[in-house]
């Protein structure tokens, strides 16, 4: 077993067994914690931070660019000798990607590298998935509202099997190498079964008279209502997050790397619903009126996501939320000075993102030191990452 970065030796292990320091029980639970993504003893990990385990060095590095060498080679075989053929080459490209990964990520522990085939496999086990879920399920562009109506039994079955097969293969992946990375891949794919699922019990209501068909003139209406589906699975997936940041609160293990990327996948299905709804924006042409409420609400949604990413230690809910308001929201609430300097709307839009991103990350730990250690109780930041010390 190779040393990982920052990691005990395994011949120092050894030698403690040999002299009697530890029993070779503990040497195993050692390397069972090491296999499990906790960072071992002498590690790089700083109390307080949001470490992204994503690169472990310049090996790591370097063995990326090979494996993706190595995968890349290894379609461009297969197109060759089997022509035609697209659903075994995907298949075969997912088997070999997995085959890489029991030794890159399996015995190695190599983190960019192991990120990479894990998206090798999942996009080769999509496109083979798929192939076999069209040849299975033929589904044709409709050519009148009767035959869309008529595809529903096809769309459901499969929809279910598609979405449920990936979420099955990517628990799989997961279960025997434990990358981050498919946590994220995994509440896509579960937000994407639940919108199938809605639409569906919509469709039979419609269909059996419970629920009255929409009319034109409530197409607005009823995009706006839609929002309410991205929402509640935005939450749902953001507390699942927060769960697992509770449950490795000292961000040892890889269960907050995987809340990481959970947090990166709930951001824009939170911030996208609850800017529309707050601010009034136009669904179908996507505009907002730049009233004073809508300016209110929008700083009050900043604030508040601001709030809660410091409160969880998170960036990657804040560097969305930013992103989002600034290509959308911040642009209404600058153009009236923009119109009045003749300074140009998109160089303010940087001006105060640009604040934002600097303020933010050269004073992460000051700021939510200041903020959040003197607004909440004790009994909730004992529950939350810790707060570092000055």
């Amino acid at each position: 077993m190779t040393s990982l970065p920052g990691s005990i030796n395994p011949e120092t292990l050894e030698a403690a067994v040999a002299t009697g320091v530890i029993t070779a029980a503990q040497r195993d639970q050692l390397h069972a914690l090491d296999r499990n993504g906790r960072l071992a003893v002498g590690g790089d990990d700083e109390s307080g931070e949001e470490n992204l385990r994503l690169i472990g060095g310049g090996n790591d590095l370097f063995v990326t660019v090979g494996t993706i060498l190595l995968t890349a080679g290894f379609y461009f075989v297969l197109i060759t000798l089997l022509p035609g053929q697209p659903m075994w080459i995907a298949a075969l490209v997912a088997l070999f990607s997995w085959a890489v990964a029991e030794i890159v990520t399996r015995q190695h522990r190599m983190k960019l590298s192991s990120t990479v085939l894990s998206l090798f496999f999942v996009a080769a086990f999509v496109v083979a998935l798929g192939l076999e879920v069209l040849e299975r399920y033929p589904i044709r562009t409709p050519e009148s509202m009767w035959q869309l109506l008529a595809l529903r039994q096809q769309v459901s079955g499969a929809g279910y099997l598609f979405l449920g097969g990936v979420m099955a293969a990517v628990a799989l992946y997961f279960w025997r190498f434990k990358v981050p990375i498919l946590a994220g891949v995994f509440a896509i794919a579960a937000t994407l079964l639940a919108f199938l699922q809605t639409a569906l019990l919509l469709y039979d209501g419609v269909a059996a008279g419970s629920i009255a068909p929409p009319r034109l003139e409530d197409m607005p209406e009823l995009l706006r209502a839609a929002l309410y589906m991205p929402l509640i699975c935005g939450l749902v997936v953001f507390a699942t997050g927060v769960a697992l940041d509770i449950f490795d609160r000292e961000r040892r293990k890889v269960w907050s790397d995987c809340a990481f990327w959970l947090h990166v996948v709930s951001a824009p299905m939170l911030v996208h619903p609850l800017f529309i709804m707050a601010t009034g924006q136009d669904v179908v042409m996507g505009r907002i009126e730049p009233d004073a409420n809508a300016t209110i609400m929008l700083a009050v949604l900043i604030t508040g996501f601001v709030y809660v990413a410091l409160a969880i230690d998170r960036r990657s809910l804040l560097v969305p939320t930013l992103a989002y308001f600034g290509s959308l929201g911040i642009y209404y609430l600058v153009n009236s000075a923009a119109n009045t300097t003749g300074i140009p709307p998109f160089a303010l839009i940087l001006l105060v993102i640009g604040a934002l991103v600097i303020c933010f990350g050269a004073g992460w730990q000051h700021i939510r030191r200041l903020i959040i250690g003197t607004t909440l109780p004790t009994s909730v930041l004992d529950r939350l990452p810790p707060i570092k010390k000055a």
